[in-house]
């Protein structure tokens, strides 16, 4: 009996998954908010002041969303073009200032050279957000992100980037289908003691995770 019915329990005792297109239950990519100057985050702008800062992280999320438009297209219900296309037009203006931001940072700091500097600081960023191990976990986090922003308010892209840039870093980490953790509970793991099993007949969580 409690063989039979070990399915319904590890389903039960399972998180409930977030929406997704790629997995059947979808790594947990999320992490704590960021300001932009955290390692790791975006391409470090040594010196750069708040605003700078902000705009550095803002323009890292729009060339994350891009990469995405261009890489994911294997799975169009993530409708990773469409939803850049749309934010590049719904928050052009909070885009163009951060682009603005980031260029004038160069020119402050980099003096003759600053064009230069600037266009190999635009290849860090894309080739930093290019994968191909993660790419489904990058794919689905990015047309998640790509639809949040769709919903906030014009001038508030900074605040998806604020909250979500460290999602996108974290998904560029390979990770499996949280499923997959269910491989490892065969019949023969199965544990028989009535402890591991409630007055439902479903398995506690510290049985299978242990």
């Amino acid at each position: 009996m409690k063989i039979a019915i070990v399915a319904g329990a590890l389903a039960a005792a399972l998180p409930a998954p977030s929406p997704a297109y790629l997995f059947w239950v979808k790594p947990d990519f999320t992490g704590a908010p960021v300001r932009g100057d955290e390692p790791g985050i975006a391409d470090p702008l040594p010196g750069a002041t708040p605003a700078e800062i902000q705009a550095n992280l803002v323009w890292t999320l729009r060339a994350a969303l891009n990469v995405a438009a261009l890489q994911c297209q294997f799975a169009p219900t993530l409708m990773t073009v469409r939803n850049y296309n749309t934010v590049i037009s719904q928050h052009g203006e909070e885009l163009t200032r951060a682009y603005v931001t980031v260029g004038n940072y160069f020119r402050r700091t980099a003096g003759k050279n600053w064009q230069r500097l600037f266009d190999s600081y635009s290849t860090r960023s894309y080739n930093g957000l290019s994968t191909m191990h993660a790419q489904y976990g990058f794919c689905e986090t990015a047309g998640q992100i790509g639809k949040i922003a769709l919903d906030a308010p014009r001038g508030q892209f900074h605040s998806i980037a604020e909250t979500n840039m460290r999602a996108v870093r974290n998904s560029l980490v390979p990770k499996g289908d949280r499923l997959m953790t269910l491989t490892y509970l065969t019949p023969a793991k199965i544990p028989l003691d009535d402890s591991c099993w409630d007055k439902k007949g479903r398995l506690k969580k510290q049985c299978w995770q242990g």
